[in-house]
């Protein structure tokens, strides 16, 4: 192993990117929101950036002290309004259970962003598998991994941004893996002023 591989360890590569870009600067407050077992914080934590995490399950965060990690639902965060600058939700938003339970998701992480704060997301979309997969109720769909997921769109990803007091940041950039899946890095930027949430 590589020093460079023990400093990331299994940091997300998309992550990384932000990183390199400068997206994440010294003294900003991240948030981890649905950190498992911490893969997209170790680096950061091990850096001295000021990071907090939540999950559902009790997961073992390394080198997080105990106050720095919750116990909650993505949906229900206890945080303050616009606690922190840069929100990591990784993997998470495709647990919705329907339209309903994923604007309660977006809602309560965009409540903890402050303006000029980054939200990073990847979740699983349909982009680019559109006729490869099976819709079971409304956006939620049978994967050809025999996964059952909550799936977005372009059109839906591009207009949330308008609708909470954000924009995209990055383009809509989606990775189809091995035909069964398709994952799309999401990067939102809230604006100076305050915007209705969505409706």
């Amino acid at each position: 192993m590589t020093q460079l591989q023990r400093q990331l360890g299994n940091t997300d590569i998309y992550l990384i990117d932000q990183m390199l870009r400068g997206r994440i600067k010294p003294g900003m407050k991240i948030l981890d929101a649905g950190c498992g077992e911490g893969r997209n914080n170790h680096y950061l934590i091990s850096q001295g950036y000021d990071v907090t995490a939540i999950d559902i399950e009790p997961q073992s965060i390394p080198n997080l002290p105990a106050e720095k990690f919750r116990l909650e639902k993505i949906e229900d965060l206890s945080f303050p309004p616009q606690s922190f600058d840069f929100i990591i939700v990784n993997t998470v938003f495709h647990f919705a259970d329907d339209d309903a339970h994923f604007e309660r998701m977006i809602t309560s992480v965009w409540d903890k962003l402050k303006p000029g704060g980054i939200l990073f997301s990847r979740l699983a979309s349909s982009i680019g598998i559109e006729h490869q997969i099976q819709q079971i109720n409304g956006r939620r769909h049978l994967l050809l991994d025999g996964s059952e997921r909550y799936l977005v769109d372009a059109e839906l990803l591009r207009h949330i941004p308008t609708q909470i007091g954000g924009e995209l940041l990055d383009p809509i950039k989606t990775t189809i893996v091995d035909n069964l899946r398709a994952m799309t890095t999401w990067v939102l930027l809230r604006s100076s002023y305050p915007q209705p949430a969505l409706p």
